[in-house]
């Protein structure tokens, strides 16, 4: 084989390689001294919940899921994604006059899910909400769902959220 064409394959191979792991979601390590380095310090007030059944007649369903920080340092928030298009999620940060409010996010390779660049404060609560469309599969998508909900943050471990249901037409 020519060394130029062998040259070139190694120059595709990794560029191919480069972008598969870019482009797939990762948890951010935490900073060296962070005080929220505790498994705990980032906790949600209830981890999953069940939409019971949904009719494809009715439309969206959503609910509210509330993350704290609990820890004594800022906590800072990376990604929100879902596991499937049907379901997206937005996340809203501050009280009620001064709402930020990031989203929807979706599901990595659905498009592109950008960074959060968002910080929660000590003692501080956000509100990830999260929309299902039970038309999204079309009248195939009868039964019982589950889909998970990532939040990926500063600490080791991104926080996940269940959502199930059971669609009717």
């Amino acid at each position: 084989m020519p060394k130029q064409l062998l040259t070139s394959l190694i120059i595709v191979v990794l560029i191919v390689v480069a972008a598969v792991v870019l482009a797939r979601p990762s948890p951010q390590g935490n900073s060296a001294g962070n005080p929220t380095d505790s498994p705990q310090a980032l906790t949600i007030d209830h981890t999953s919940y069940d939409f019971g059944t949904v009719s494809m007649a009715q439309g969206n369903v959503t609910h509210a899921f509330k993350v704290k920080n609990e820890s004594t340092g800022e906590i800072k928030l990376n990604k929100l994604y879902t596991s499937c298009m049907c379901t997206t999620a937005t996340l809203s940060l501050g009280d009620p006059k001064n709402m930020m409010r990031k989203g929807p996010f979706g599901m990595p390779g659905h498009g592109f899910i950008p960074s959060l660049n968002a910080v929660l404060a000590p003692h501080e609560e956000a509100t990830v909400e999260v929309t299902f469309d039970p038309n999204a599969h079309g009248p195939a998508g009868v039964g019982r769902i589950e889909r998970v909900i990532s939040l990926e943050s500063s600490l080791a471990k991104p926080l996940e959220f269940n959502i199930s249901a059971v669609v009717t037409p």
